[in-house]
């Protein structure tokens, strides 16, 4: 009884929205230490951020053993994603930052405790998952790129070398050029200086834009949002099945159930009624 109290007190504390913001404000309070060591300091500074630093570790052991105690299934914890990420974070978090071998990658991963924000806000995780699940579709649209950087930079590298062997030595230093002009960072110049020796390259640069910062560019913006869509519509759906609520898809085979009703059970339309 008492660890079932217990476990009603961590699940009220882990659902209250005032102990949500103090987790996010602890998070961010931890990258600003972070970057405040960067800087030169004075020894008794970085004593006070040593201690700041172990108590933002304390204090993410503490509220990871909330939520985990406050786990209805706990065999299953782990089994989320976002909760193995946090306990990860905050294990690595644990080796000592002074007179360690370790030592670097404890600072490195102090920097990533920034990034416990996402597993608290739940757009954040829409907009990394969605991220993630748009990869196998971006792929494909990067290899394409790839294809045109690769022609186009094969036919720079062979027209305007001996115009300008820096941005067009090699195919590698061409490309490196395209991406340049695909970003629109001071492309006329580039333009202008083979229009010099060759007045219709303007052609090659303008399908280039058109094919890459026009084209793939929102081709990979258009991936990424439809996949957030159905982020959004996906947990919109789970959220009304634990509220009990009917989702828009159940109100539309409801309905067609009931044409479909309506359709059996009217008589037959009479000859006449044809004529």
């Amino acid at each position: 009884m008492k660890a079932n109290a217990l476990r009603q007190r961590f699940v009220a504390l882990r659902s209250n929205k005032l102990f949500e913001l103090f987790v996010i404000t602890v998070i961010i309070s931890s990258a600003l230490l972070v970057g405040v060591k960067t800087y030169e300091i004075s020894p008794g500074k970085q004593d006070l951020m040593r201690l700041l630093d172990w108590a933002v570790t304390i204090f993410f052991v503490a509220e990871l053993t909330v939520r985990f105690v406050a786990e209805e299934n706990r065999k299953r914890f782990f089994h989320d994603f976002w909760n193995t990420f946090d306990t990860l974070i905050v294990l690595v978090s644990l080796i000592p930052i002074d007179n360690s071998d370790l030592a670097l990658v404890a600072r490195l991963v102090r920097v990533f405790r920034v990034l416990r924000m996402v597993s608290f806000i739940p757009e954040l995780r829409i907009l990394l998952v969605s991220l993630i699940k748009a990869l196998p579709q971006l792929g494909y649209v990067a290899l394409l790129m790839f294809i045109i950087f690769y022609i186009y930079a094969a036919i720079g590298s062979t027209l305007f070398e001996s115009i300008n062997p820096v941005l067009w030595g090699d195919i590698s230093i061409s490309m490196l050029t395209l991406f340049r002009v695909m970003t629109f960072e001071d492309w006329t110049d580039v333009m202008y200086e083979t229009m010099v020796v060759y007045p219709l390259s303007w052609i090659f640069y303008i399908t280039f834009i058109f094919f890459t910062a026009f084209a793939f560019l929102n081709m990979i913006i258009g991936i990424v949002v439809g996949v957030m869509e159905h982020e959004h519509a996906k947990i919109q759906k789970e959220d009304a099945m634990q509220r009990g609520e009917p989702t828009l898809q159940d109100l539309q085979d409801q309905l067609q159930e009931l044409a479909r009703l309506v359709k059996a059970n009217s008589p037959p339309e009479r000859l006449t009624d044809k004529i």
